[in-house]
C-alpha cells in the first residue's frame, strides 16, 4: 500500500473520509503494540481481548476526557463516567462486528484503503497528500505504517458493515411532518404563581412545634464527634538539616537539562481566510483571491489588526488576531514553518495549512535559551534539600510508628525523635478541626480509626501525620429547647410552602368548577401573567427552564383550558391555562425539510445499528475475566 500512496502522491483530490480515520482513534483507540495473547480480560465467542488493548483503549479514553474537561476530570469523575467498563465494552463491539464481517465476506481493497488515506485532510499539504507528513503524524502517535493500515482497514470493514445493515432505513414524509410540528408548535399560557414568600402572620405554637419535632427529629440529630491526638512531623523542620553536595547537584542538572531549557517561542497575529474541506479547486481559488486582497490592503499601510477585525474567519480576531507566544510544536507545520523563519515586525506572504489560508505577522521572537549550572545551582539546592528534608521527617515518623507497634505508648514514641503529641478539642467531619492543614482529611482519618488505635503514618501536604482517636461522642436527638430556634424556621417554611400550595389548589379547584381564570384571580387578589409563545425545549418566558410546566402547557387540548393540576416549580406553586398556540407554517417546514431528514435518518440509522449490535451481542458467548470491572 505504501507503493501506491508514493505513487499517487500528487493526483488525489480532497474527499470527507477523515471521518473514518476518525473513527479508528476515537472509537478504537489507538494500540501501541502488539497484544498480549497471553493476558486476556474478556473473550467473545473464543477471542480474546488482550490485557493490551484494553489498556491502550482505556488510556486513550481518559486522553479523550482530559482534553474536553481538562483539570476537571478526576477520579471521581472517571468513576462516574465509568470509562473501565465504557472501554471493555467498545473492544468487545469491535470483536462482535469484525467477526460478524467476515461471516459476511465483507472486505477492504488495497485500493480503497489507500484512497481512504490518500484524503484524510490530516496527511495533506495544500489539498495534496505529503508521504512526510503521514509519516510524521504516525510517528506522534507511536505507530507504524503497519500497525496503522491494519487499523484503518478493520475501521473501513466495519463501516461496510454498518452500511450494510441500515442501507433500507428511510424517513417518511409523515415521519417529517410530525417531527417538524412537535420540535415547532409554539404555545402562549396564563399562569398564577403561588409563592410561600406571600404567606403572612405565620406563628407555629408550642404545641404544633413538639408535633413537628416528634415527627422531624433525626433531621435534627448531633453529628458525631472525635477528640484525637496527633505527632505532627512537617518537612520543612528538616531541611536546615538536609545537606546537598555539589556531585548531587550537578547529577540532577544533567538528568534534568530539559527542566533548564527554553525553546524558542515566537508572538504573533494572523488573518485567517478558512476553505472548506471540500471546497473543490474553484473555491480554492476563490479564497486564495481574498487572502491576496488583504495582502495587497497590508502592503498599503492598512492596520494589521484592524484588517484581522474586519476579515478574519478565526475566532480570535476580535483582539486582532493576536496568538500570544507559542511553540513550535503548538502550531500545525506549515505556519510554524513560516512564523518561525520570520523576523519580528515582518508579514508573511498567505501560507496554507488544513484550516485555510493565513496572513502571519510576527510580533516578538524569544530565542531558545539554557541556564548553565551555576545559574540553576541555587534553584536545584531548594530542590534537593526539600526532597530530603521530606525523607529525613519520614524516616522520623516511621521511627514513632514503629515505636507505637513495639508497645510504646504515644509520648514516648514522639520523644524518641524529640517530637511533640499534641491534642484536639472535639470536631465532627462537617466541622473539622482548625489550625490543621488538610484538616478534611485528618478529620476522614480519625473517623475511621477505632476508639484508642493509632493511624499508620499519613502524608499530608507539610509533613507526616500519626493520629490517634482519643474519645467519641455518638450522635443523639437533642431536646427541643436546644434547638427550638431552628425548629420554628423550619415548620414556618413548610407551614408556608403548604399555605401556598393550598391557595394553588383552592383557585384551582374554582376555575374547574366554572370560575373564569382571571376573575377568580382577581377575586383572590392573585396575578395573572402571561408567559408569550415558547416551543417545547425553550426556556419559558419570565419563568426559566420549568420542564414540567413547559410539558404540562403542550398537553393543554385547546385556548382556555386549564391544567388539571397544581404544578411546582423551582421556588414557586402554579396553575396554568392556555391561552394560544400555533402550528409552524408551510414555509418554514420546507425550509427546514432536508435537515429534519437527515436528522431522523441518522437518529433511526444509529437506533437500527444498536439494536442489531445488541441482538448478536445476546447471540454471542462473552466471558469476562472474572473480578476484573470489581
Amino acid at each position: 500500500m505504501l507503493k501506491i500512496l508514493r505513487e499517487n502522491a500528487g493526483s488525489w483530490i480532497v474527499k470527507a473520509l477523515l471521518g473514518i480515520i476518525v473513527f479508528v482513534f476515537v472509537l478504537w483507540g489507538i494500540q501501541s503494540g502488539d497484544s498480549n495473547k497471553n493476558q486476556e480480560v474478556a473473550t467473545v465467542n473464543g477471542e480474546a481481548v488482550s490485557v493490551d488493548e484494553y489498556r491502550n483503549t482505556y488510556q486513550n479514553m481518559i486522553a479523550q476526557m482530559r482534553q474536553q474537561f481538562g483539570s476537571n476530570l478526576n477520579d471521581e469523575m472517571i468513576e462516574m463516567l465509568q470509562l473501565e467498563k465504557q472501554a471493555l465494552n467498545r473492544l468487545i463491539d469491535k470483536k462482535l462486528l469484525l467477526q460478524e464481517s467476515r461471516k459476511l465476506k465483507i472486505d477492504v481493497s488495497g485500493k480503497e484503503l489507500a484512497e481512504s488515506v490518500k484524503n484524510a485532510p490530516m496527511f495533506q499539504n495544500e489539498g495534496v497528500f505529503d508521504f512526510n507528513i503521514y509519516q510524521a503524524v504516525l510517528k506522534n502517535n507511536d505507530l507504524t505504517p503497519e500497525m496503522f493500515e491494519k487499523m484503518q482497514k478493520e475501521a473501513m470493514t466495519i463501516e461496510k458493515l454498518r452500511s450494510i445493515i441500515i442501507d433500507n432505513v428511510k424517513v417518511s414524509e409523515n415521519e417529517i411532518s410530525e417531527w417538524h410540528t412537535w420540535q415547532n408548535t409554539v404555545v402562549d399560557i396564563n399562569y398564577v404563581a403561588f409563592s410561600a414568600d406571600d404567606q403572612k402572620e405565620i406563628a407555629p405554637s408550642d404545641e404544633e412545634m413538639e408535633s413537628y419535632y416528634k415527627e422531624n427529629g433525626d433531621k435534627y440529630k448531633t453529628l458525631p464527634k472525635i477528640k484525637a491526638s496527633y505527632v505532627q512531623i512537617n518537612a520543612d523542620d528538616y531541611v536546615a538539616k538536609a545537606e546537598v553536595t555539589p556531585e548531587e547537584i550537578k547529577s540532577h542538572y544533567e538528568e534534568n537539562i530539559q527542566m533548564y531549557e527554553t525553546p524558542k517561542s515566537v508572538s504573533a497575529s494572523h488573518i485567517l481566510i478558512k476553505v472548506p474541506v471540500e471546497g473543490g479547486s474553484a473555491l480554492e481559488a476563490e479564497k486564495k483571491t481574498a487572502i491576496m486582497g488583504i495582502l495587497e490592503q497590508v502592503k498599503q499601510g492598512k492596520d494589521f489588526a484592524e484588517l484581522a477585525k474586519t476579515y478574519s474567519e478565526d475566532p480570535g480576531k476580535n483582539n486582532g488576531g493576536k496568538l500570544g507566544f507559542f511553540k513550535y510544536e503548538d502550531m500545525v507545520k506549515p505556519f510554524a514553518d513560516k512564523a518561525f523563519s520570520m523576523k519580528p515586525g515582518e508579514i508573511s506572504d498567505p501560507v496554507r495549512s488544513q484550516f485555510g489560508w493565513h496572513l502571519i505577522k510576527v510580533e516578538e521572537v524569544k530565542e531558545a535559551s539554557k541556564k548553565s549550572l551555576e545559574e540553576a545551582t541555587a534553584a536545584i539546592t531548594e530542590t534537593l534539600k526539600k526532597r530530603k528534608a521530606k525523607t529525613l521527617a519520614y524516616n522520623d515518623a516511621e521511627t514513632v510508628h514503629e515505636a507505637i507497634v513495639n508497645g510504646d505508648d504515644l509520648n514516648l514514641a514522639a520523644g524518641s525523635v524529640s517530637a511533640k503529641v499534641l491534642t484536639t478539642d472535639f470536631f465532627s467531619q462537617k466541622d473539622p478541626i482548625s489550625g490543621i492543614p488538610e484538616n478534611a482529611k485528618f478529620a476522614q482519618i480519625a473517623f475511621s480509626l477505632p476508639l484508642l488505635e493509632t493511624s499508620d503514618v499519613e502524608e499530608f501536604e507539610t509533613g507526616y501525620y500519626i493520629i490517634r482517636a482519643d474519645e467519641k461522642i455518638e450522635p443523639v436527638i437533642p431536646d427541643l429547647k436546644e434547638v427550638v430556634e431552628k425548629v420554628k424556621s423550619d415548620l414556618s417554611s413548610k407551614m408556608r410552602q403548604d399555605g401556598a400550595l393550598a391557595d394553588a389548589k383552592a383557585f384551582l379547584k374554582a376555575v374547574k368548577e366554572g370560575a373564569v381564570f382571571s376573575n377568580e384571580a382577581q377575586k383572590k387578589g392573585f396575578s395573572v401573567k402571561a408567559t408569550g409563545p415558547f416551543k417545547r425545549q425553550d426556556e419559558v418566558p419570565g419563568l426559566g427552564f420549568e420542564k414540567e410546566i413547559a410539558q404540562a402547557a403542550f398537553k393543554i387540548a385547546k385556548p382556555g383550558e386549564v391544567c388539571g393540576e397544581v404544578l411546582m416549580g423551582k421556588q414557586n406553586y402554579y396553575v396554568i391555562s392556555l391561552k394560544e398556540r400555533n402550528a409552524p407554517d408551510k414555509a418554514s417546514f420546507e425550509a427546514d425539510r432536508g435537515e429534519i431528514q437527515d436528522l431522523l435518518l441518522q437518529k433511526k440509522e444509529s437506533a437500527l445499528f444498536e439494536k442489531w449490535i445488541a441482538q448478536v451481542k445476546n447471540e454471542s458467548k462473552i466471558d469476562i475475566r472474572p473480578g476484573f470491572l470489581d
